[in-house]
């Protein structure tokens, strides 16, 4: 194009440098994409003074026995599905809340490999809240005396549609962070299904399997900060959408080819993932606008303008 419009005449190679240098640039760029046109806050009712956050991480390998990995953090808002944060690292770096950004009111929610006492931490210090999937394992629960619970002990007195909570609290160095253990009971199909996963995960990781993590397959536990004015069933029902941020990643993976890197050098891989952002970021963009297409050319932005509900409205209330 630049050659065509007399401004310039770039080789493939020449233009293959420069990309390697628009890492920086890319990333900026979506960046201020997300902070004009993508949402902020799109929840109502006892939510509607807070911001949901899915988080979770994924591997991005290039292709090749010497290809390089990365690994993707990720930060999406419920229900909108807005990128709200994005990071990249190697896969050196794990998975912890302490990558993102933490504003008062955030919401984060998490699966188990982000129950972490220190990332509980750091988004409470932050002035948010958690609701983090747990294990028997990697996030010890305490009561308020400051006994180590045995979680299986209180899971067993949950029946299957029954949504339960009790008091208990987490040691991150000196500092004791309060909060309460929810948990509900799968129904015998959802149960048989994952301790055939747990018994598939433990063969393949050549690890003994324990009864005790057997059993806890049969239940879904979470630990959360947020004040009891938010019940059990509204905690559990709220962690239900985590799931989506894995649709998120099929779809980048899949529609954009997010994982397809074609770059075996560092630099041009990482500009490479930062344009490939920018593509999903601008494809969100268009959904936001495109809905309601202004034959005029621009968007009315006055205080009692009512525009009409549409589809995707119905994902805002």
């Amino acid at each position: 194009m630049a050659e065509q419009g007399g401004l310039a005449k770039l080789s493939d190679v020449a233009v293959l440098k420069r990309l390697k240098g628009c890492e920086a640039w890319f990333e900026w760029m979506a960046f201020e994409l997300r902070q004009k046109w993508l949402p902020t806050n799109t929840n109502c009712g006892l939510w509607a003074d807070r911001r949901i956050r899915l988080v979770d991480g994924s591997i991005i390998k290039e292709p090749g026995v010497t290809g390089s990995q990365w690994r993707l953090h990720y930060s999406v808002g419920l229900p909108s599905l807005d990128c709200q944060e994005v990071i990249l690292s190697t896969p050196k770096e794990g998975e912890t809340l302490r990558r993102f950004s933490v504003n008062a009111g955030d919401v984060f929610i998490a699966d188990r490999c982000y129950a972490n006492a220190r990332g509980v931490a750091h988004v409470v210090q932050g002035g948010g809240d958690v609701i983090i999937r747990c294990n028997l394992v990697t996030l010890p629960l305490y009561d308020r005396l400051g006994n180590r619970l045995q979680i299986l002990s209180y899971l067993r007195d949950v029946r299957v549609g029954q949504c339960m909570q009790w008091p208990v609290q987490i040691k991150c160095d000196k500092q004791w962070i309060k909060g309460r253990l929810c948990a509900i009971k799968k129904d015998a199909v959802a149960a048989k299904k994952a301790q055939a996963r747990v018994k598939r995960e433990s063969v393949r990781n050549q690890r003994q399997l324990q009864d005790e993590t057997l059993e806890a397959a049969n239940y879904v536990f979470v630990f959360t900060t947020l004040p009891e004015v938010y019940s059990a069933s509204m905690v559990m029902e709220l962690y239900r959408g985590r799931w989506q941020i894995e649709l998120v990643f099929k779809r980048l993976k899949s529609l954009l080819q997010l994982g397809h890197l074609k770059k075996h050098d560092d630099n041009a891989a990482r500009a490479w993932l930062q344009g490939k952002l920018l593509v999903a970021f601008l494809i969100d963009a268009l959904l936001v606008v495109a809905e309601r297409f202004s034959p005029w050319g621009y968007l009315l932005h006055q205080e009692n303008s009512q525009p009409l509900f549409m589809a995707r409205d119905g994902i805002h209330v």
